[in-house]
């Protein structure tokens, strides 16, 4: 194969965010694996930058040993931008114009697109990660059949735009982290001439975890449930803080619920000073692994993942999940694993835990299912060979 350009918003070693995590990666394996690779992005420093500045230089510079090529972005109507995406936020009807100015007047770059229209013929692929950027939308009409999209849909007021039918029902290939995922797409797009693959993300499943040693560094001997991602709305965190804090006036439990990341949400002040809800904040990365293995179980409340790292971790750590039930993607992987449980209400997060808490040696091979299920799926070994199968199919190189 000839080389594969991934292209994505904006990029840089220390930004935490999902899509480029996956993106860093992807593109370090395939690289170590002997694929030519490049990244091309903007000069947008990250997601909560402004879009209007080139923060990077523009031109090529060296990331994890393969060329970052960055494109300066094109000045953009935040205003108009920023009303049309509040209508979105809330689920209101955007019309045809306005899904006009949602693509116009996000983060583009016309010497990007320019880029890939002059030199498409060195790159085998452009692989475009997420879906809803503008950076997606054009470059992805340069050269569709030979553009591949990694869209990380969620069920959003976004992927219902009538603007992306036409750009995504048209392109060489779509790759997906999760069936739900593909099933939604397949509700909202006609895909029957790209061709699609349910392939996954990857996963380092060579970490190693001490419940003892999180207990004694942090002083926690108690049974505790925990929560590891960003504490906001977005996430449905509000939601476990408040059923954990109804569990506990209903039963008679020392039952602890830790939280670990970054964010800020409202958490009442009595079961904080009672230490029975615990915010830890952001830890090092070894005492994450320590404190998922040291948990009853992990629950993820979030309703939008596309995939979820963290339940990733939380099984080869060795324990279940609780995921929540309105999450199509989580929800889908706690049962295809038979690694953890869901819940849509109180009464359904209260019988969980209820079961956890009663069922430790079932709870415990729930985990090792777990376990096994992200290294048959998941290792990036079997990723990077999922991956390439997949890139050669669509670009019709055998090599």
């Amino acid at each position: 194969m000839k080389k594969i350009g991934f292209v994505i918003p904006w990029y840089s070693e220390k930004i935490p965010g999902g899509a480029e995590m996956e993106l860093r990666g992807l593109t370090t394996h395939l690289h170590e694996a002997g694929v030519e690779v490049e990244m091309l992005s903007t000069c947008v420093k990250e997601f909560s930058a402004d879009w209007n500045e080139n923060y990077f230089n523009e031109g090529v510079d060296s990331v994890h040993g393969f060329p970052i090529r960055r494109f300066k972005i094109r000045k953009r109507n935040v205003q108009a931008f920023d009303a049309v995406n509040a209508k979105l936020m809330k689920n209101m009807p955007v019309s045809a114009d306005e899904q006009k100015v949602y693509t116009d007047e996000n983060v583009n770059s016309p010497e990007l697109c320019e880029y890939i229209r002059t030199h498409s013929d060195e790159y085998s692929l452009f692989v475009f990660i997420p879906y809803m950027f503008g950076t997606t939308f054009h470059g992805l009409q340069v050269c569709p059949e030979k553009s591949v999209l990694i869209p990380c849909f969620h069920d959003e007021s976004y992927v219902y735009m009538d603007r992306f039918k036409p750009v995504f029902q048209n392109i060489g290939g779509i790759i997906y982290h999760a069936k739900p995922e593909y099933d939604l797409a397949n509700r909202v797009f006609d895909m029957s001439r790209v061709k699609q693959g349910c392939l996954g993300e990857g996963v380092y499943t060579d970490l190693t975890s001490d419940a003892s040693a999180f207990r004694s560094k942090f002083g926690i001997d108690s049974p505790f449930i925990i929560y590891a991602g960003r504490k906001d709305e977005g996430k449905n965190v509000h939601t476990l803080v408040k059923y954990f804090s109804e569990y506990v006036k209903r039963r008679d439990t020392d039952l602890k619920l830790i939280l670990i990341g970054g964010g800020n949400i409202e958490l009442p002040s009595e079961l904080v000073k009672q230490k029975r809800i615990i915010d830890l904040g952001f830890i090092d990365l070894q005492d994450k692994y320590n404190a998922q293995a040291a948990a009853e179980f992990l629950c993820q409340p979030s309703k939008n993942e596309s995939f979820s790292l963290v339940i990733m971790e939380s099984w080869l750590c060795g324990r279940p999940v609780l995921v929540h039930s309105g999450c199509a993607v989580t929800r889908n992987f706690a049962s295809e694993s038979n690694g953890g449980l869901y819940f849509g209400d109180y009464f359904e997060f209260e019988g969980c835990t209820d079961w956890f808490l009663k069922n430790k040696d079932k709870a415990a091979q729930m985990g090792e299912n777990g376990r096994s299920y992200v290294r048959s799926n998941f290792a990036w070994d079997v990723i990077v060979d999922k991956y390439m199968k997949f890139f050669r199919e669509v670009s019709g190189d055998k090599e």
